[in-house]
């Protein structure tokens, strides 16, 4: 197949316009061209279904389209003045404008580093996995993008409830459900668990699940060299901006117009990540940066606080944006400690209110808080300052100064107020959270989280991930603060599965995605826990007793399966029966001349088992990883037809 510069030319060429007299390109004549949005041009590159697909977009498929034209000059720029470059960002991260300038005076400035403008795939099996990446140049390489980014095939389905795993007939698709939540009736109903790589799987959802997902909670690697991003040392930096543009870029894609997301990480690439998401989500959208409290001062840190060298790390951040500046959160109480305004017991008999003083019949401010907050009900402050009140009601409260009695007033909401001596009784049931069965006093939520959320047992949900795991109260809380019953929550760094054990309680759909195998530890395992019945984490305070179920199916692999048997390989008589399979199954790179390789094998020998590892590696087509759903019936794959029509049951809606 021809590549898209190419087939550029063609069209280009066969225009007297923008050629010179000896059939040469008018680069500056495109160029200009493009910026008036010239109508001839604008009719040439619409006459090639490719070119049309890569420069033009089509608006929330609606059939009216739109040219491209940044990303239409970037690719004509590039081939001239960039032709062996991977990237076209300088070498060093910085602050720069929209031009790529980098920051001098302007106001509006946006994250550059080296391969900004790449896809990372990111193909990772084990924590401590070290892999060399392939970086995709969008503007230079962007046939090999299309088929990198193309929806894959599917397989291993299995539905797994309280009576185990099943073979998977087909995906729900609830209409009521549907309707309930502003979706299309034919939006599929379950909960997913899909193994594979992240960046993949999403591009995969994009068909089924564009903007319908309510909320995105992810806890991605932290990057700080002991965790499990473990992608090229020599720009790492760099790699995990990249590594996290890419996946971020089509989440927001995912996201309902009313949807949210919540990005946990500390504070070794908290500011990076914060510009970045400026530059994605939009500065407009940024709601909040969340300080979660997540240790105390004491342990073994002790020591290095004592020479010197670094304080106790106690925090850790969550950005919190949202798909549009119009998105408004839950309110929320949170415990807090007990406000001993909360003083008046306020009954009715006979159709006069009794108001006591509790202060006078408590001397013991912890007796009186133990009977406010076990009779909630009818426990209120007296609030004088009511400056922000309407006038209406600001009228009433005037009145009731001279007045012994309350006074009962309906306001605009239709709630009865209760207003007593020029101010306004404020009910203590609206400020209970109820907390493993126990009523605690709670104060509106803030942006800085220093309660008991963070206490864990590291066995939670049965599994356990030292170091790395998140709390279930945790999760409740940003569910609590963004969702609710039945809307769709995804984790595309779904470790243990902490956001899908807490989804399923809550009676939310989620879709989980990882690609790390934690064997005994995975969230498979947590989730068969939750259904049966798990009594960790926030169970109690949800009152949960089991059931429920979900779909597990992982990304076919193709060279990805290569790739793992190359790095599990022990010895040199096990890699060189995977090089015999390789010949016969597996895509290789066009670069790779079989005949002679196996005429020099000998040589291959005489290196250490890591380098002829490499060597293998280097040998496999890195595009290839994986089978393309549009691939599904080439017979080289020997795809079986349960598999088939489960593709086409979730992809199409229908069944072969």
């Amino acid at each position: 197949m021809a590549s898209i510069f190419n087939e550029l030319k063609d069209i280009f060429i066969k225009d007297k316009t923008f050629i010179d007299s000896q059939g040469n390109l008018l680069k500056n004549k495109i160029v200009e061209s493009a910026l008036k949005l010239d109508e001839n041009l604008i009719k040439l590159l619409l006459q090639n279904d490719r070119i049309k697909k890569h420069f033009f977009k089509d608006i929330n498929g609606v059939g009216v389209i739109v040219f491209d034209k940044e990303k239409f000059m970037k690719f004509i720029d590039n081939k001239e003045f960039l032709p062996d470059s991977y990237t076209a960002f300088k070498n060093k991260i910085g602050l720069a404008n929209e031009e790529g300038k980098y920051l001098a005076k302007s106001k509006e400035v946006v994250l550059v580093w080296p391969y900004k403008d790449c896809v990372l795939e990111g193909g990772q099996g084990k924590p401590d996995e070290k892999r060399r990446e392939i970086f995709h140049n969008v503007i230079l390489a962007p046939d090999e993008i299309d088929r990198l980014l193309e929806p894959k095939v599917f397989t291993n389905f299995k539905r797994i409830d309280k009576d185990g795993e099943h073979p998977l007939d087909e995906f729900k698709r609830d209409a009521e459900i549907n309707r309930k939540r502003g979706l299309p009736e034919d939006t599929i109903t379950d909960n997913l668990v899909i193994k594979g790589n992240n960046l993949l799987v999403l591009h995969s959802l994009l068909k089924e699940f564009r903007g319908k997902v309510k909320l995105i909670y992810i806890d991605p690697p932290y990057n700080t060299g002991s965790d499990e991003f473990q992608y090229n040392d020599n720009f790492k930096h760099s790699t995990w901006l990249t590594f996290m543009k890419n996946r971020l870029e089509v989440a927001k894609e995912l996201l309902r117009e009313d949807g949210a997301i919540f990005v946990q990480l500390d504070d070794n690439e908290h500011a990076y990540l914060k510009v970045l998401m400026d530059e994605i989500f939009g500065r407009e959208n940024f709601r909040e940066n969340i300080v979660v409290k997540t240790s105390t001062p004491s342990g073994v840190n002790a020591i290095n606080v004592k020479r010197g060298e670094r304080l106790f790390k106690l925090k850790e951040y969550i950005l919190f944006y949202s798909k549009k500046p119009s998105f408004r959160f839950n309110p929320l109480y949170v415990k807090s400690k007990f406000n001993i305004n909360y003083r008046y017991e306020i009954t009715k008999e006979n159709g006069k209110y009794i108001i006591k003083d509790l202060m006078k019949v408590f001397k013991d401010i912890t007796k009186l808080e133990e009977y406010a907050l076990n009779n909630f009900e009818k426990i209120y402050s007296l609030e004088k300052n009511n400056k922000k009140a309407g006038e209406k009601i600001k009228k009433v409260i005037q009145e009731s100064k001279n007045l012994d009695d309350v006074i009962e007033y309906i306001n605009t909401k239709g709630e009865k107020v209760l207003i007593y001596k020029g101010g306004v009784f404020i009910p203590l049931k609206e400020r209970i959270v109820k907390e493993n069965g126990k009523n605690y006093f709670g104060t509106l939520i803030s942006d800085l989280w220093d309660d008991e959320i963070f206490q864990t047992n590291s066995t939670e949900g049965g599994v356990n991930l030292p170091g790395g795991k998140k709390p279930e109260k945790l999760l409740k809380r940003v569910l609590e603060l963004t969702t609710k019953e039945n809307d769709i929550i995804l984790d595309f760094f779904m470790g243990t599965g902490t956001t899908c054990a807490v989804a399923h309680k809550m009676n939310r759909q989620y879709i989980g995605i990882e690609q790390i195998d934690y064997s005994k530890n995975s969230a498979v395992v947590r989730l068969k826990n939750v259904i049966n019945g798990d009594k960790t984490g926030i169970s109690k305070d949800v009152n949960w007793e089991g059931g429920g179920e979900f779909v597990f199916m992982e990304l076919m692999k193709n060279n990805e399966a290569f790739i793992e048997k190359i790095e599990e390989a022990q010895t040199e008589t096990e890699l060189l029966k995977i090089w015999i399979d390789m010949k016969q199954h597996s895509f290789l790179s066009y670069k790779v001349n079989i005949k002679l390789f196996e005429k020099n094998i000998e040589k291959l020998k005489k290196f250490d088992l890591g380098k002829q590892k490499r060597i293998l590696l280097d040998f496999l087509e890195y595009n290839e990883l994986y089978v393309n759903y549009s691939e599904i019936n080439d017979s080289i794959y020997n795809i079986n037809k349960k598999d088939k029509m489960l593709n086409y049951n979730f992809y199409e809606g229908r069944a072969i």
